[in-house]
């Protein structure tokens, strides 16, 4: 496993034993199983986009925020070579952190791509009512929030606050590249 698994095991299993939580309330919480919590916290396994999303919102806390922390400290200037990049195993997905978050400042630059006929479903946020600009730079992207479903093209940018529920699919021909803004 690579040392940033290693560390975010280690910070799951804090974050969790700080919420005073065991793994089944964990599992019943999140709606991720027992056997992957411990697998997680154990380092086996690297968790996906989606289980992380699912974590972040039992702790109020954006999964930016949770990678930060695993990060040792937050510099100033962050050349691009040393930005913190996170792939999900499963699907491909491509999570860098341009603008690293630290704890006094509230807004976040990430990079992010997802590979063509690929989906990430979110059953919640990760901090509800938080604003995502989200800039299409190459690609297509459908993002459905709520009830709504949008349908983005290169250079689009699409302006919302998560309250609940999201997914974002690309189409099978083409994956998407795109900036997202946090505040």
């Amino acid at each position: 496993m690579s040392e940033i698994t290693t560390k975010l095991a280690s910070r799951l299993k804090q974050l969790r034993q700080e919420a005073d939580l065991s793994l089944d309330q964990l599992a019943q919480k999140s709606s991720v199983s027992r056997a992957t919590l411990s697998r997680l916290e154990k380092a086996e396994v690297s968790p996906t986009a989606e289980v992380l999303g699912k974590l972040c919102a039992v702790y109020a806390l954006p999964m930016s925020r949770l990678l930060a922390m695993v990060e040792e400290g937050i510099e100033p200037l962050v050349i691009a070579a040393k930005q913190p990049v996170w792939r999900d195993p499963e699907n491909g997905f491509v999570r860098t952190s341009i603008s690293p978050p630290a704890q006094s400042l509230k807004g976040e630059v990430i990079r992010c791509e997802l590979l063509a006929d690929q989906s990430i479903e979110y059953d919640q946020p990760s901090l509800a009512g938080l604003e995502h600009h989200l800039v299409l730079e190459e690609g297509e992207l459908e993002i459905q929030i709520e009830s709504q479903t949008f349908n983005l093209k290169k250079g689009d940018c699409l302006r919302y606050q998560l309250r609940s529920a999201s997914k974002f699919t690309t189409p099978k021909q083409v994956g998407a590249k795109y900036t997202l803004f946090l505040v």
